[in-house]
């Protein structure tokens, strides 16, 4: 297979520095509303408007006529024969983004172009950090001990018993689906199991991260994640270091 051309690399370099800058301005509207007083379903809902508003403003600006496909707005049609679509998600982890204390919420940023992820960026506001697809984060060493696997802080799915039980593992509650996929690409958790239902735009991003980071990222049934399909709803995911693929999918399986 011949190596991507220079300028087809430079390309998706400047698709990432899109999504990245997209992303830092809608993180940066969101801490300044978080500062600003509110709190609870009344700062969420805020958050949500304005960290639209930020990336919408940019990605008209730098790239004016691509489509948008977003959790805070009206599906547009034209992404099913566009070559380049936009998914994201302008608060990932609303409730977590009203709790001052919380810190696990994000800002998704992907670009999908001719039937794949190519470039994305995602946000970590109250952190400071963005992890993009270009350089890809590096996954820390697994410490010693058993297996973490990051569920939901409100509804851990039956899958993710089966598969602590399988590995030894321990249950991690983290928030928003987002930061638990990056959980896992920043070290802090080994495996991410996901059943209880979400949408393209939850995963998007932070899957093109986990993925560039070299990590196996799937459905529960082990066939690939598709994006900008007709339907929105993507409803389960596996996000995990490659070495536990086999045994984790082995324990969905026998825990079905």
């Amino acid at each position: 297979m011949r190596p991507p051309s220079t300028s087809a690399t430079e390309a998706v370099l400047a698709d990432v520095q899109v999504a990245d800058r997209a992303a830092r301005a809608a993180a940066d509207v969101l801490m300044r509303l978080r500062a600003g007083g509110l709190t609870g379903r009344e700062l969420g809902a805020a958050g949500d408007a304005a960290a639209q508003g930020a990336i919408l403003d940019l990605l008209t600006a730098e790239r004016p006529g691509e489509v948008v496909f977003s959790e805070e707005a009206a599906d547009d049609e034209r992404r099913l024969t566009a070559g380049r679509v936009w998914i994201v998600d302008p608060l990932d982890g609303t409730r977590e983004y009203g709790e001052p204390e919380r810190h696990d919420f994000a800002v998704h940023v992907a670009l999908w172009s001719a039937g794949d992820l190519t470039a994305a960026a995602v946000a970590l506001p109250a952190l400071d950090e963005v992890l993009l697809t270009e350089p890809a984060p590096a996954v820390p060493a697994a410490p010693d001990g058993p297996v973490r696997i990051a569920v939901s802080r409100s509804r851990p799915p039956a899958e993710a018993d089966a598969v602590a039980a399988a590995l030894g593992g321990h249950l991690v509650p983290l928030g928003s689906a987002g930061y638990k996929t990056v959980a896992v690409a920043r070290g802090e958790v080994d495996v991410y199991v996901h059943g209880g239902g979400m949408y393209q735009w939850d995963s998007a991003a932070p899957v093109a991260i986990a993925r560039a980071a070299g990590l196996a990222t799937c459905r529960l049934d082990g066939s690939p994640l598709i994006y900008n399909e007709p339907d929105p709803w993507l409803p389960d995911l596996v996000v995990c270091r490659p070495e536990l693929v086999d045994r984790v999918l082995a324990a969905v399986r026998a825990g079905r």
